[in-house]
């Protein structure tokens, strides 16, 4: 297929975190996923080379932080440096999980925020934009310096849930922070909605007080921004079958699923369905069959190819 001439200027290339992704966005956009050379030297720092001409191009980086986050995160930083170094005459970074967006806020004396820090970064080593999805808190949104466009996966995980039987089913939000998210989604089903009141007293201990709204009889789409380790989940699980709900199906946007989360939660046997996105790389050998990916590389083509010709990102969202 020949190179779509509305993209001829866009030079795409992709660290280690997620080339699969980076390939299928640049065939949406039918343009070269050009080669990006990474090489350790014997004391364990990195060098990168971007392999294709930059200069005065719009070049784009693909590069999700994910495991490992601060490998990954320096290769970025190096790419950007060489991208700039080499008169690229713009650069997004195209980062479909940002890892550091939790840490948003101090909870303690003394405490690092790293969302902050790590954009920081970002724009000194060279960022002129940031495209990324599904941000854990919408305030890190305003820690770039830079324009950010972000996207959300709601669409997506909709046109899955739509395809089924929805009678008598209901949103829940795991926690109040996503109940805008869990809202809006239930909107574009037509579905009412729950929210669960939960406290986090640490990165894996959990507590759900209450479910705020109606579950008895009903089938759940649990819809959250991320799951890691899944305790969340498996708390909310419990207070759900007290409440009488029929079955339980969990929907997400990075499917981080870290440890045996993905096994913990596909044993639940009121659990019939676990879908996420294709932001996050998930081995073959973590795979269950009650697992659903989808890919959002039609989304962050489409996304890439309006900063691209200067068009509104956001009327993506628009219905």
């Amino acid at each position: 297929m020949g190179q779509n001439a509305a993209v001829r200027d866009i030079t795409v290339f992709s660290g280690s975190a997620h080339p699969e992704l980076a390939a299928e966005i640049c065939a949406h956009l039918e343009t070269p996923l050009e080669p990006c050379q990474i090489r350790r030297f014997a004391n364990d720092c990195l060098e990168v080379q971007l392999q294709a001409n930059c200069r005065e191009r719009d070049v784009f980086l693909i590069q999700p932080l994910v495991p490992p986050v601060q490998e990954h995160l320096m290769e970025l930083l190096l790419m950007l440096d060489a991208a700039r170094g080499a008169s690229a005459a713009r650069i997004t970074v195209v980062m479909a999980h940002y890892a550091y967006a939790r840490s948003d806020k101090k909870e303690a004396p003394r405490i690092s925020i790293g969302a902050r820090l790590v954009a920081d970064l970002l724009e000194r080593a060279g960022a002129g934009r940031v495209l990324t999805m599904t941000l854990h808190s919408p305030q890190v949104h305003g820690f770039f310096g830079v324009p950010v466009d972000h996207l959300h996966a709601l669409r997506e995980l909709a046109e899955h849930f739509g395809k089924g039987n929805l009678d008598r089913t209901v949103v829940v939000s795991p926690d109040l922070g996503n109940a805008k998210e869990a809202a809006a989604f239930a909107r574009m089903l037509d579905l009412p909605v729950a929210v669960a009141a939960k406290q986090r007293f640490d990165d894996d201990v959990v507590h759900i007080s209450a479910i705020i709204g109606d579950v008895e009889d009903r089938n759940v789409i649990v819809l959250d921004d991320e799951i890691a380790k899944g305790s969340t989940l498996i708390e909310l699980l419990p207070r759900l079958r007290e409440r009488g709900a029929r079955s339980v199906r969990v929907a997400c946007t990075h499917g981080l699923f870290s440890g045996d989360a993905l096994a913990r939660l596909a044993a639940q046997p009121d659990v019939l369905e676990i879908v996420c996105t294709n932001t996050v790389p998930l081995p073959a050998a973590k795979r269950v069959p009650k697992l659903t990916v989808l890919s959002i590389a039609p989304a962050l083509a489409e996304a890439m190819r309006r900063i691209h010709n200067g068009e509104s990102v956001s009327a993506l969202f628009q219905a």
